[in-house]
């Protein structure tokens, strides 16, 4: 495990354990996911989904016994809606998704009258340990947000910055990218770059410095800026990358994960609670740093929100 997850998971089983309702866990893989967070000292998982298969995945998993309270759901939607109840009604501190689709969960999350929306867009951040270097890398939104127009791309902005404090980062620096460094009219990512630096400038963005648009190179290696002239405290030494929509995020956090061997955990910020959306190819290890991240998040009032509908 990269040193910065290692610290991450230190860190966090130094936190009160949170209380994770985990949305229909009727995979070995989810199972042994819940027993590892559980081992660590990270949550308390509340089991949501049909109770035969339930028992079934811990079972495949090599779990001999179930010390966990399981509410048994019919289906996986059910459990999507169980879930959230949990949260809404005190009885849970996160979620975390188990063998059920993404698009499942979320839209029990995001319903108007019984979700855990607030004021603020939902988004998806990939925390990054990368080689050579010694802090986490963000970039957002490679899950969610499809093409998120200047308002989304506004929250999505504030739920990383937000997440950066909560795990520790000191400085936050955003890089807003495009394909070019200037701003140029035919490229909207241009327009929104430029937008929400403004938009930091007077206030409406909080807690770290932004630039914008960046390409990538100008965003992380400071070659590539003293090449270009370009005078910026962000360019070259970014630590959140906010990509123009979820194509381009997706690949980005695939590439690096994937060529560059970056080890990474998703995590949902924006709703009331943390949620834990993992994927069938992420490892155990960054199953586990998801986990911790939660916990960090978890001590974030803010998230809390006020609740829409």
């Amino acid at each position: 495990m990269h040193p910065i997850f290692e610290t991450l998971l230190a860190q966090a089983k130094n936190e009160k354990r949170l209380r994770v309702a985990v949305a229909h866990p009727c995979d070995s893989l989810t199972m042994e996911s819940v027993s590892e967070a559980v081992k660590a000292g990270l949550i308390e998982p509340l089991l949501v989904g049909p109770e035969a298969k339930i028992r079934m995945a811990a079972s495949d998993a090599g779990l001999t016994s179930l010390d966990w309270p399981i509410i048994s759901t019919p289906h996986s939607h059910a459990s999507a809606d169980a879930a959230v109840e949990l949260v809404r009604t005190g009885k849970a501190d996160a979620l975390m998704k188990g063998s059920l689709h993404t698009d499942e969960l979320m839209a029990a999350v995001i319903d108007l009258h019984h979700g855990l929306r607030t004021e603020r867009r939902i988004s998806h951040c990939y925390v990054m340990a990368t080689k050579g270097h010694s802090e986490p890398l963000i970039v957002t939104d490679a899950a969610i947000n499809i093409a998120p127009d200047l308002h989304a791309k506004a929250d999505i902005v504030q739920n990383a910055i937000d997440l950066a404090h909560a795990i520790g980062m000191g400085e936050v620096r955003v890089a807003l990218l495009s394909a070019t460094e200037t701003i140029n009219p035919a490229i909207q990512s241009t327009l929104d770059a430029a937008a929400l630096c403004k938009m930091a400038d007077r206030g409406q963005i909080s807690g770290a410095l932004l630039d914008g648009p960046l390409a990538l190179d100008n965003a992380i290696d400071m070659g590539a800026v003293a090449q270009k002239h370009i005078r910026s405290n962000v360019a070259g030494r970014a630590n959140v990358l906010v990509v123009p929509d979820l194509i381009a995020g997706n690949i980005l956090a695939k590439t690096l994960s994937f060529m560059a061997h970056a080890e990474a955990a998703g995590i949902v910020v924006g709703a009331r609670v943390p949620i834990i959306l993992t994927s069938r190819a992420d490892t155990l290890e960054s199953r586990i740093v998801s986990c911790a991240i939660a916990v960090h998040l978890a001590k974030i009032p803010l998230l809390k929100g006020v609740a829409k509908g």
